[in-house]
């Protein structure tokens, strides 16, 4: 998709949803930083080490809110001129709904690729909604969880 069209498709979307892909193509940056410090410094930003979040309801409002986080990290995702896999988003949406106080819960995985080489993988789930990371999170085994409990 040309350039063009990119701004006019951006244009076209409500404030609301403007601001929230602004947000977080923000938030991607900062979790490439974040991805390039040493992790045992990083990690307490993430929430309580092996500590889930609960799998509970949302309102309407509050899955409308997950779902568009959801997309605008994705979307925006594919936008940055750096890597943003697996880890970048997932840490991109968690500081976002944390922003929000909605409660999610940080996961990291090991397991082996096709090829059967090691291979890590992060997900993050809110509720019972997986925000980011959902294809093939099934295939790792969990080694760390990090829950962040804004306004439990």
């Amino acid at each position: 998709m040309s350039l063009y069209r990119k701004a006019r498709r951006f244009m076209s979307y409500p404030l609301g949803m403007k601001m929230i892909l602004a947000e977080a193509y923000f938030y991607l940056a900062w979790g490439r930083v974040f991805k390039l410090l040493p992790f045992q410094r990083v990690a307490p930003s993430l929430g309580e080490h092996m500590k889930e979040t609960p799998i509970h309801g949302f309102t309407k409002e509050e899955l409308a809110l997950v779902h568009n986080i959801s997309r605008a990290v994705h979307t925006m995702s594919r936008l940055t001129w750096w890597e943003s896999q697996c880890l970048v988003k997932a840490v991109a949406a968690m500081k976002m709904l944390e922003r929000r106080g909605i409660p999610s819960t940080l996961y990291l995985g090991s397991g082996r690729d096709n090829k059967g080489l090691m291979a890590a993988h992060a997900w993050l789930r809110s509720g019972s909604y997986i925000v980011t990371g959902r294809e093939g999170h099934e295939k790792y085994a969990v080694v760390g969880i990090f829950g962040n409990r804004a306004k439990c």
